[in-house]
């Protein structure tokens, strides 16, 4: 069976999505995603019908008093691929100014694990068997 790369990560906001803090993040999540979908490798992201995961609720404990979390998940042919994209100037140049928008974590952000070709990386049945036979199963960090 062959192999893809899923990865996973969170973020807490320090506002709201339609605050003005958060305006340069939100004008950038149509060119940032148009620049994924376009690179190499790239095969599948999570996203509604607006195009993007902003408004999924993946948290619901943490709706309250909180700005809310945003989840990103997308699957890539090979690390490689992926390492390429994260790198690239259109999205490092937004990732350098994430300390603006979100909170600082103090435990991971993000984890990668690898699944089986077709498999979707939301579908918590196949997604968990394949990785459940794939070589590396998880990693997890904190940016």
């Amino acid at each position: 069976m062959a192999y893809q790369l899923a990865q996973i990560n969170v973020a807490r906001l320090l506002a709201p999505l339609d605050s003005e803090l958060l305006d340069g993040f939100v004008r950038s999540l149509d060119p940032v995603n148009a620049s994924a979908e376009a690179a190499p490798g790239f095969v599948w992201r999570l996203k509604t019908e607006d195009g993007n995961a902003t408004s999924i609720v993946a948290f619901e404990w943490d709706v309250g008093d909180a700005a809310g979390i945003i989840v990103n998940l997308s699957v890539w042919e090979t690390i490689e691929h992926l390492s390429a994209w994260v790198h690239d100037s259109s999205h490092r140049s937004v990732l350098l100014q994430r300390g603006k928008w979100f909170e600082r974590a103090s435990e991971a952000t993000t984890a990668l694990w690898w699944g089986g070709r077709g498999t979707r990386a939301d579908d918590r049945r196949g997604g968990a068997k394949a990785a459940s036979t794939a070589p590396v199963r998880c990693w997890a960090f904190g940016l």
